[in-house]
């Protein structure tokens, strides 16, 4: 016998209304209420699939007092189904509140696949190995860009930014990487959906009039990053005040790195 669950997480469409699965319009359907971001937003998709379950807003502004109202109908016996505006809930969209609590209460979840906008986009990018590290959205200020951008050098790095704000971001990251590789796809799966992989120079040219669309973009890792890798690791550790000898000592210890070599650099490498 198929296990019962109580409660379902559902992707969403990202940009394509045909993009979502028979078995998520059949959840929708059959449960008693969809906790959604915006009401307005997912009812235009229950419409277009004739579904008339009730929604519930379900927001990061009323995601905690949301929380008792929605155990309390589980324990009900209700279904309910999590959706966010688009893609699949939980990134970078609320919900990790609410899980928190229907594990507490043994409430048995179910997450369905489906559209994402990360794997979306990787899908189309040319890479030279698996592996990856998403930040979600990229932070607004420039510092915190440009440690980010130091941080996570030696790793291919996807985020999310707004069309507002993405060619001050791509600005910045030139700043630390003058000819670093980039990745831009944006309005995935819609009707002007476009993905530029180049120096990040004619990724920025290519755009210089303005951008629209959500966007997802990557930075390639760095030919150089375990040099890179090994100044950032100093730089953070010099700023808590360890010396460059300490430093060495740490580094080489948890990395296997020549420790005349490790200090040497630090000497070199400012805070």
């Amino acid at each position: 016998m198929a296990r019962e669950f109580q409660f379902y997480i559902v992707p969403t469409p990202i940009g394509n209304i045909q993009d979502i699965t028979l078995r998520a319009v059949e959840i929708l359907k059959e449960v008693d209420l969809i906790a959604c971001e915006d009401t307005r937003v997912t009812q235009k998709l229950l419409n277009h699939y004739q579904i008339q379950t009730k929604c519930v807003s379900y927001h990061k502004y009323n995601e905690k007092e949301r929380v008792d109202f929605f155990i309390k109908e589980l324990n009900n016996g209700k279904k309910i189904a999590l959706v966010s505006d688009a893609g699949t809930p939980m990134i970078c969209d609320p919900g990790s509140v609410l899980l928190e609590e229907l594990l507490k209460h043994g409430i048995s979840v179910s997450s369905l696949p489906g559209a994402c906008a990360v794997t979306t986009f990787l899908s189309q990018v040319p890479r030279d190995n698996e592996k990856f590290a998403f930040i979600g959205f990229i932070p607004r200020t420039e510092t915190q860009i440009k440690d980010i951008i130091k941080k996570y050098s030696n790793i291919n790095m996807v985020f999310y930014d707004s069309p507002e704000r993405i060619l001050k971001t791509l600005k910045v990251i030139k700043d630390i990487r003058p000819n670093v590789r980039v990745a831009l796809g944006r309005e995935l799966s819609k009707l002007f959906e476009e993905i530029v992989v180049d120096e990040i120079d004619n990724v920025i040219e290519h755009f210089k009039d303005g951008i629209k669309g959500e966007i997802v973009c990557m930075v390639y890792e760095e030919s150089e990053s375990r040099e890179l890798d090994l100044e950032y690791k100093i730089s953070d550790l010099k700023k808590l005040g360890f010396k460059d000898k300490e430093i060495a000592s740490i580094l080489s210890c948890l990395y296997k790195l020549n420790k005349n070599q490790v200090y040497k650099k630090s000497i070199s490498t400012e805070k």
